[in-house]
């Protein structure tokens, strides 16, 4: 069996799952109303992993703030018009404990349904939130001096940073978690990890976790650096990942860390032991920049690549089908998920679904699937499930001018997977608004794919299922040559033509 080195991973909203399986059952659902039907298809559509969000237990105090926050509130309103109160569940970031949530059935509902996921071969990664847990935490009452605590005077100067809490004869002032370019969470409260002790409980918390799931999606890990802590906190604290995820391979070596992370500071974090950390720079790239922003970005040698996150969306961004034409879509989904690292999809993008839910709410929008977006993404997630993008070798290919004074091959981005014993794909996307046509020489491929440049080999696009025939000596030579309309996408599975016996 054939090791999967480049992940597929779906993002499901666990709250907003099990409210919508209550809905069919007439009944309150909880992780054990996952069924093993959906199991399967899960598995059957090739995924790998399934990212539960938001399963952890969650408090009152920190529900009442998301209850009563203005901001909050409207957009709850835009993406539910018919909102209730029961449907605001609080912010799944703002945690109360590492168990599983009451409401979804507890610890022993995880249990069950991980074991059900083992049996089809999915593995389940959850939540760790690093920076900071929610206003009910038990430690802000045990161990206040695991946060970072304020005066008054920052209270008043910064009253959106800062919060009181009085426990009997008692008053402190602590610090809302916050990203430092933004004000603070209001349901949240920061650790303090300029406190060895600190570090050491959250430790401990991530050993407890590692026993309940193979991976965890680290919430904004690169606040906790050393460098970021000191310059939003003004407090000196010491590298927190590295033994962190030693202390959990310990026990679990294949545990899998997955980093959200921004600010070019992916690299650095890989370096630290996570084995992926999210690629928002293509994401930013496919959503605004031009063909040779993408190209550049594809030019990052593989050890970096080779453990990014790649998606069109998740929780935190707008829904892909809102953010790129139709068209467009379909060009930013092949340049995403048909390049190296692990690939991200969540729930709802593969039916087109356009209203983004918060982390807040416990209940979606009632939505139309999209047809067209359904039926791409199963081809696509065909050409996923084949072993040549799973386990291959990627590389970017060169365009060049299909004749002199045309300019349209900056346009085109393309690339091969290889692998032994499996027909290649060629990927060609033509990121413009016009027409667009160029050469792709493929001489840098005939070490990994025997005899290409000898006979006859057939192209088959996976996409639109036209075929082509051209002769190897032209593929090497003057390159595979393509014309393609705004935002085509091709996907050219390559086998050598069989000669037909006489007689047959």
């Amino acid at each position: 069996m054939n090791t999967v080195h480049y992940p597929l991973l779906l993002l499901l909203n666990t709250r907003v799952w099990v409210t919508a399986r209550s809905e069919q059952l007439g009944r309150p659902a909880t992780l054990d109303d996952i069924t093993t039907e959906d199991l399967k298809e899960i598995a059957e559509a090739g995924f790998d992993w399934v990212w539960l969000l938001s399963v952890w237990q969650t408090g009152p105090e920190s529900r009442r703030i998301s209850k009563t926050n203005p901001e909050w509130l409207r957009e709850f309103l835009e993406t539910l018009p018919d909102l209730c109160d029961a449907d605001i569940a609080g912010s799944g970031f703002a945690i109360s404990s590492y168990t599983v949530h009451c409401d979804l059935g507890g610890d022993v509902a995880l249990v069950r349904l991980r074991n059900r996921m083992q049996e089809f071969g999915i593995k389940l990664m959850l939540d760790f939130v690093p920076n900071h847990m929610g206003l009910d935490h038990p430690w802000l009452v045990e161990h206040p001096e695991y946060f970072v605590q304020g005066s008054q005077a920052d209270r008043a100067s910064s009253p959106e940073n800062f919060f009181e809490l009085q426990h009997g004869e008692t008053r402190r002032i602590f610090a809302h978690g916050r990203d430092p370019y933004f004000a603070g969470w209001p349901d949240t409260a920061q650790l303090d990890y300029s406190n060895p002790n600190l570090q050491a409980a959250m430790r401990q918390e991530l050993i407890n976790i590692s026993k309940q799931c193979d991976g965890v999606r680290c919430d904004m890990a690169m606040l906790i650096l050393p460098e970021v802590f000191l310059n939003t906190w003004n407090r000196q604290a010491e590298p927190f990942w590295p033994a962190a995820i030693d202390t959990v391979r310990e026990n679990h070596p294949s545990f899998v860390f997955m980093a959200e992370v921004y600010w070019d500071r992916e690299w650095e974090l890989q370096q630290q032991g996570f084995d992926y950390t999210y690629d928002k720079r293509l994401y930013d790239r496919l959503a605004h920049g031009e063909p040779n922003d993408i190209r550049t970005h594809f030019r990052a040698g593989l050890k970096f690549q080779n453990h990014l996150v790649r998606f069109l969306e998740n929780h935190d961004e707008p829904r892909a089908a809102t953010v790129f034409s139709f068209d467009k879509h379909q060009s930013a989904a092949a340049m995403a998920y048909l390049s190296p690292g692990m690939r991200l999809m969540h729930q709802g993008q593969l039916e087109g679904r356009r209203i983004k839910i918060s982390p807040h709410l416990g209940r979606g929008p009632n939505e139309p699937n999209s047809e067209a977006t359904r039926n791409f993404y199963t081809r696509l997630l065909g050409i996923l499930r084949q072993n040549v993008v799973r386990t291959g070798d990627w590389s970017l290919l060169d365009c060049s001018k299909a004749w002199d004074g045309n300019p349209t091959h900056d346009s085109v981005i393309a690339f091969a997977w290889t692998h032994p014993g499996e027909a290649p794909l060629f990927v060609v996307t033509n990121w413009s608004h016009h027409a667009s046509q160029c050469h792709i020489p493929l001489s840098t491929l005939e070490s990994r794919v025997p005899g290409l440049g000898t006979g006859l080999w057939e192209l088959h696009d996976q996409f639109d299922g036209r075929e082509y025939e051209w002769h190897g000596e032209d593929l090497v030579a003057k390159g595979l040559f393509v014309d393609l309309v705004p935002w085509q996408t091709s996907v050219f599975r390559v086998e050598r033509k069989k000669l037909r016996s006489v007689g047959s």
